[in-house]
């Protein structure tokens, strides 16, 4: 790993000034930066730690939304009293990622910044129509993913926090691969102000995506039993050396299905 600059700002608005510098990249929990750089993918000139900021922390329930800071952990999502009442389902998702240090190091917006095909937020914040706030916008969930590694965000951009509407029924299923923890498949399924809504990480070759045939089984029948007899194709999914494309689209009904269950 090359050598570079590190600074820590007190404010989020001195970190966006830091971070709108050449070859400069922010920093939060560092499970993804921090590893590419040890590799050699990456060598940004300088990081901006954005750990210690408290406008990216705290979690909130009002209106029927739960808004959750950017620079939260996995771990205080999971152990939110907050959001196991309000959506046990994020509060599940968030439980079952990586292991103990990774939840309590990783954070919501880094996950959803650096959009990981496997990675789980995106399938919860898909399937519940969440929108992702920045230090600029308001970005809907389906507006923000856009492909694998990509997003809506501009450069400079910051996520500051998430706003989740409370669903009426929620569930979250994943098919881990047991070294890293990250999901072969994992399926997300959500009833609630968006509509019936399925999302599907680990899959697809273009990252999160959302499964419009078993939404559309669900909205008439939101049982497991509607899911009977459903496939998904084949096309488009990732097929590698932990199972085919094949294996994948079997693997979506049915994970849906135990989500619902």
């Amino acid at each position: 790993m090359q050598a570079f600059a590190y600074t820590r700002p007190a404010t989020l608005a001195d970190a966006l000034r830091a971070a709108a510098q050449d070859d400069v990249r922010p920093i939060a929990g560092g499970q993804t930066l921090l590893q590419a750089m040890k590799l050699g993918l990456m060598a940004p000139a300088a990081l901006v730690d954005l750990g210690g900021l408290a406008e990216l922390q705290g979690i909130q329930v009002d209106r029927g939304t739960v808004t959750i800071g950017a620079g939260v952990s996995h771990a205080a999502v999971a152990a939110s009293a907050a959001v196991r009442r309000a959506i046990p389902a994020l509060a599940d998702l968030a439980h079952r990622i990586g292991d103990r240090q990774v939840r309590h190091r990783g954070t919501l917006g880094g996950s959803l910044a650096n959009n990981d095909p496997a990675a789980c937020y995106p399938a919860a914040v898909l399937a519940l129509g969440a929108t992702i706030h920045t230090d600029r916008r308001a970005i809907a969930a389906d507006e923000f993913f856009a492909g694998i590694y990509t997003t809506a965000l501009a450069e400079g951009e910051l996520i500051t926090a998430v706003s989740f509407p409370i669903p009426e029924r929620a569930g979250w299923q994943k098919f881990k691969q047991p070294a890293s923890r990250f999901a072969l498949v994992g399926v997300f399924v959500a009833r609630g102000p968006a509509g019936v809504r399925v999302a599907v990480t680990g899959a697809g070759a273009s990252g999160v995506f959302r499964a419009t045939a078993l939404e559309a089984r669900l909205a008439a029948d939101w049982s497991a039993a509607a899911l009977e007899g459903t496939s998904v194709d084949a096309e488009g999914l990732n097929s590698d050396i932990h199972g085919s494309a094949e294996y994948r689209a079997a693997l979506i009904p049915v994970l849906a299905a135990r989500a619902l269950a």
